[in-house]
């Protein structure tokens, strides 16, 4: 039976009451409104980052080229740039098809160009400012001779093919991009490609939208930071590791990462504090929101409007989701694969469809190499190692198995009504990396 998100007004909580587990897909449509809703009400503010600091961000509103790409007309070949009615009109019987010419100065790159006079080729290197007169480049390889002679050589001379086109081998100016033209529209990812499109144009800086704004809070008193001793029954926190770092790589900022105890009254308190003083844009907890005796941040947030419910997915079925003194909340099971399996199905798809970063992850078809079972009624999310079209299960189903999580470069979905699926039969799975 699935559930569809509260509507506008309605408690969260007060629509999963009498719910039975709710469909992955309809819990990530739920996941994803309530993100919506937040960012269409709060739109990201805009800020000004040089270059190098911009890998991964949105860009805040369309960049037009303030400039030429290339800014001058310039030689595409290391060659002699030469005038085309030159080669027509001197086309030589005694050398059939060649033309030859007075060799003038040659033209490095970076350098101002002299114009071309009739009758001359000017040695011209890859990258150079094509001289005023010259409408093509002869690449050096089909000329005669075959190699730039010593600059300043009197009465030199190159012969070039007669049969040379207007615009060979040159770049005119703007032939990438004209001046005052798009370059990149709003909401861009800034990768690679497109901050080296920004530098080529001459920009140092770039307004792009501040990232998402994520309180991060873990909950248990076993749960001990990592280098600190353990004591009997506790154990290192690995959640917080786990889930700022995919925070992170998602784009997102996280503004606080710590543990709180298993205190109902302090972790109310301590949650309430940190979002009026911080501002957050969401609200993300692990652990405390099963059915257990000591489920803290389900008893803390017994008052907001947070729906605690099942979700019909193993691992990761315990799910909280609503919103804490009106900032959207989203609450997450204790153990660290449950953790990291809900960011993946539900959190960053959300932050994807919503803000337009992270890209979404890859889903592609792959053979199992070996066979796995399911749980009725479930969908299950495996991990997995994938190469070249098949993937392999690695570990099994516990939610706790942290060795198997590391070792994997892919989640492996196996539907709900598929319980047991043999070596070599054909599943989707979602790439990590």
């Amino acid at each position: 039976m699935s559930v569809e998100p509260a509507p506008q007004g309605v408690p969260a909580r007060a629509s999963a009451a009498t719910a039975g587990p709710r469909t992955v897909a309809a819990h990530r449509q739920a996941v994803e409104d309530l993100l919506r809703t937040w960012f269409r009400d709060h739109p990201p503010a805009h800020e000004t980052v040089a270059l190098n600091a911009a890998a991964g961000r949105l860009l805040a509103a369309e960049v037009r080229a303030p400039g030429n790409l290339p800014p001058f007309t310039n030689s595409q070949m290391d060659g002699y740039a030469v005038r085309v009615a030159d080669l027509a009109a001197g086309n030589q019987p005694a050398d059939p098809g060649r033309v030859r010419l007075a060799t003038a100065a040659p033209i490095p790159a970076g350098s101002a160009a002299p114009p071309l006079l009739p009758g001359t080729a000017a040695p011209v290197m890859t990258g150079a400012m094509l001289p005023e007169g010259a409408d093509a480049v002869v690449p050096i390889e089909a000329c005669t001779p075959d190699y730039f002679l010593p600059a300043g050589q009197a009465g030199s001379t190159v012969a070039v093919p007669a049969d040379v086109s207007p615009g060979q081998f040159v770049r005119r100016a703007g032939s990438d991009i004209a001046a005052g033209t798009p370059a990149l529209p709003a909401g861009a990812v800034l990768g690679a490609l497109q901050l080296g499109l920004l530098a080529a144009l001459g920009l140092d800086r770039v307004a792009v939208r501040a990232r998402p704004r994520v309180l991060l809070l873990t909950t248990g008193d076993e749960v001990i930071e990592p280098g600190i001793p353990l004591g009997p029954g506790q154990i290192h926190d690995a959640n917080t590791t786990l889930l700022r770092s995919s925070l992170q790589e998602a784009g997102a900022e996280v503004l606080r990462s710590r543990i709180l105890a298993d205190s109902p009254q302090e972790f109310t308190d301590r949650l309430r504090a940190d979002v009026a003083a911080d501002t957050p844009d969401l609200v993300l907890t692990s652990g405390g929101i099963s059915k257990g005796a000591y489920e803290v941040v389900r008893q803390g947030l017994a008052a907001q409007d947070v729906a605690f419910l099942s979700v019909a997915m193993q691992p990761g079925g315990p799910q909280g989701i609503g919103t804490v003194d009106g900032v959207p909340f989203l609450g997450f099971p204790g153990n660290p694969v449950s953790s990291l399996v809900s960011f993946e199905m539900f959190l960053r798809p959300a932050l994807s469809a919503v803000t337009g970063a992270p890209r979404p992850r890859a889903e592609v078809p792959a053979r199992l190499t070996a066979p796995l079972g399911s749980p009725a009624g479930k969908h299950q999310v495996r991990r997995g190692r994938y190469t070249a079209g098949t993937v392999e299960p690695v570990g099994g189903p516990g939610s706790h198995l942290v060795h198997a999580l590391a070792s994997s470069n892919a989640l492996i979905s196996v539907p709900v009504g598929t319980e047991h699926l043999e070596a070599g039969a054909e599943v989707t799975v979602l790439l990590l990396e």
